[in-house]
């Protein structure tokens, strides 16, 4: 792989120095181990409730589920031309420079740090510190009296922290090394869920009223179909959401412009499989309405034969796949910050390589700092649910630019052309373009501070940009 070169001046003379680049040895496993891994966190184990509570009929629940893993995978097909033709370290801010502009992709990589991709961390963290205090109870009960307030679970808060700080630790010293524990963890969950299904099916008694009703229900609280399929197609989405996380590792992917492409489109098919099966599961031992009404549907419907010990292996479960998305986030995303930074619109030092290890180092130190302020304050819930409009809007705009890069850059080799253009990438544009426009008309507060964080990227931009052209 070529260094990067770097001009430095040793007793007055100028010399050339290389510094090392990111190590390109992710293989195609690894890279469609990312995907998996990163769409599958706790969302399998939490949103049916909310769907089914929402949507109250059987046929609508698997209908939602498999629209919104069509539309993901829209999304993927549109992605994958793009990321066959520029496999760059750090993905969709790459893809906006490339299609727009400088301040596009600035404010998608400002979105991405200051709350997007470092909220989800702290978040799915949190999840699996949790999970554990199934066995530790005392967790959850530890807290610190500052006198002008009180900081609760703490206990939970700091193995949150720990877990990112190992993984910050493990892809510090190789990213093949985070690549092995991605690929470990992500096998892992995916076994865990296929027991799950399989475990229902085997040995469940089926429910007297599985299934039912299908297709001939409607929503439990009165509301319209179409008002109910929205509001649960929010849940669906954001259990699907992380698909795109693999673009970022392009640079260090091998032959990036087949596999990214490959790994987007497969792993996403995969998930969607294993969506389904476990719902599926759920409503075959227990009914819709048992579903809309239980806190853990997981752990409610293997519990039906394994009693007390269903909570545990449950609990095993939701640890395993956290993890594995904590490790998959913090590996990605880190590159995002590090492409910023070599176009010089962020902190200069995240841009190094380790010389050693061949890793955006600073980057992952500086994300994983800053995810575990989030975590300790406790925000990174709420700032998460402010910016998730704003996340669905650079997914249109990704997903125009294919159109863009058509028209700028016709005669550009593509490994792989987007399946069902143009019909498929405006599908997914006008569903995306719906979803955000919904967001802000039924969540207007939320909407406006997301909005807010988003644009206070502006002033740092032209900071950044200044800095840039005057140094």
């Amino acid at each position: 792989m070529r260094h990067k070169v770097e001009i430095k001046f040793v007793n007055g003379e100028e010399i050339e120095v290389e510094q090392p680049g990111l190590a390109t040895r992710l293989g195609l496993p690894t890279a469609v181990a990312v995907v998996i891994g990163s769409i599958i966190g706790s969302g399998i184990f939490l949103v049916p409730q909310k769907i089914a509570l929402t949507l109250g009929d059987a046929g609508w629940i698997i209908a939602v589920w498999i629209f919104g893993g069509l539309l993901s995978l829209a999304g993927a097909l549109t992605n994958a031309e793009i990321a066959g033709m520029i496999p760059a370290a750090g993905g969709q801010y790459v893809y906006f420079r490339e299609i727009y502009n400088d301040f596009t992709a600035f404010l998608y990589g400002w979105t991405t740090f200051i709350v997007y991709q470092t909220g989800s961390i702290a978040a799915i963290a949190v999840a699996f510190a949790k999970y554990l205090g199934f066995f530790f109870p005392g967790l959850s009960r530890i807290q610190i009296n500052f006198g002008f307030f009180i900081m609760p679970e703490v206990g939970i808060k700091l193995v949150a922290i720990a877990a990112i700080l190992f993984v910050m630790t493990v892809n510090y010293f190789g990213v093949q090394f985070g690549g092995f524990l991605q690929r470990l963890f992500t096998s892992l969950k995916v076994i865990a869920i296929a027991g799950i299904v399989f475990t229902c099916f085997a040995f469940g008694e089926r429910s007297g009223h599985a299934f039912t009703p299908f297709f001939t229900g409607g929503p439990l609280h009165g509301t319209s179909l179409l008002s109910a399929f929205g509001i649960a197609l929010v849940s669906v989405l954001w259990a699907y959401d992380g698909w795109n996380s693999v673009t970022y590792l392009s640079g260090e992917v091998k032959d990036a412009r087949r596999n990214i492409p490959i790994a987007l489109i497969f792993g996403t098919i995969t998930v969607i499989v294993i969506y389904l099966a476990a719902n599926l599961a759920y409503m075959y031992v227990l009914p819709v309405s048992g579903i809309a009404h239980s806190q853990l549907v997981a752990s409610d419907a293997i519990s039906r034969f394994f009693g007390q010990n269903g909570g545990a292996l449950i609990a095993v479960a939701v640890m395993i796949s956290t993890f594995g998305t904590v490790n998959a986030t913090t590996m990605t995303t880190a590159r995002v910050y590090f492409a910023m930074a070599k176009d010089k619109l962020f902190f200069k030092r995240i841009s190094d390589v380790h010389p050693k290890y061949r890793t955006p180092h600073v980057s992952l130190l500086v994300q994983g700092a800053w995810a575990s302020v989030l975590t300790l304050t406790g925000t990174y819930d709420q700032l998460f649910t402010y910016v998730i409009f704003a996340s669905w809007l650079f997914y249109a705009l990704g997903a125009f630019g294919i159109f863009v890069l058509r028209k700028k850059r016709p005669d550009a080799p593509r490994p792989y052309r987007a399946i069902g253009y143009p019909v498929v990438p405006v599908a997914f544009v006008i569903v995306a373009v719906w979803f955000v426009y919904n967001t802000i008309i039924t969540d207007p507060r939320d909407s406006l501070f997301g909005l807010g964080l988003v644009l206070i990227g502006v002033p740092a931009y032209i900071y950044w940009k200044r800095k840039a052209q005057t140094g």
